[in-house]
């Protein structure tokens, strides 16, 4: 079930996002966020618990407000070719991991394990498969795909493959050229690429 959000929940979680994603989590604290968003410190106490806990809560905003951009996206991408709608599914959930990857470092074994976080990302995942199996058998039977590979193997395919690039930086960046400090823009570049290799050919692809 979708949670609401007061007004200044959402306006303190917006501030807290901007300032965690430039800063880091630990970099940020509870008196920069409360400045930044002209309120008093016990405000976050009293809306979130605590600096953790308000991640919790910004982690949930923010499936929750990606699922609302996946479905204007997939509306805006709905009559294309089959070919099209799938490359640029691919390319929504590898930028969706990258854009907000500061949170994929905080969130712990308990945050996973949180009841409402699971279920808000399980109807994202299943809404994403669910267009993913629409496009490849639309695919199918108009000739350009030739195979049907499960829809949830694709999403996991992508998102396992982004998270470990994003994760692993001391590894992957020996293999992606470019300053240190472009490494998210180049390596989300690079495993873009290779992952529409990877689904093209899963699929089948015969280009027309």
């Amino acid at each position: 079930m979708k949670k609401k959000f007061s007004e200044k929940q959402i306006h303190i979680l917006d501030i807290a996002e901007k300032l965690i994603a430039k800063k880091g989590f630990e970099g940020t604290s509870i008196r920069d966020i409360s400045t930044t968003a002209n309120i008093n410190v016990a405000m976050i106490s009293y809306y979130f618990g605590s600096k953790e806990k308000m991640m919790s809560y910004l982690y949930r905003y923010r499936v929750q407000k990606t699922r609302e951009s996946f479905a204007e996206f997939a509306e805006i991408i709905k009559d294309g070719k089959p070919e099209m709608q799938l490359k640029e599914l691919v390319k929504y959930v590898v930028n969706q991991l990258f854009k907000f990857n500061y949170f994929h470092g905080f969130v712990t074994q308990e945050l996973r394990h949180t009841e409402h976080l699971k279920d808000d990302l399980l109807e994202f995942y299943t809404t994403f498969t669910s267009k993913i199996d629409d496009v490849i058998k639309k695919g199918l039977a108009s000739g350009v795909f030739s195979n049907a590979p499960k829809p949830e193997d694709i999403l996991t395919l992508i998102v396992g493959s982004s998270l470990f690039v994003i994760r692993n930086k001391n590894f992957y960046e020996l293999y992606v050229s470019g300053k240190e400090e472009n490494y998210l823009q180049d390596a989300e570049r690079k495993i873009l690429a290779n992952l529409l290799v990877t689904v093209f050919s899963l699929v089948g692809y015969h280009a027309s």
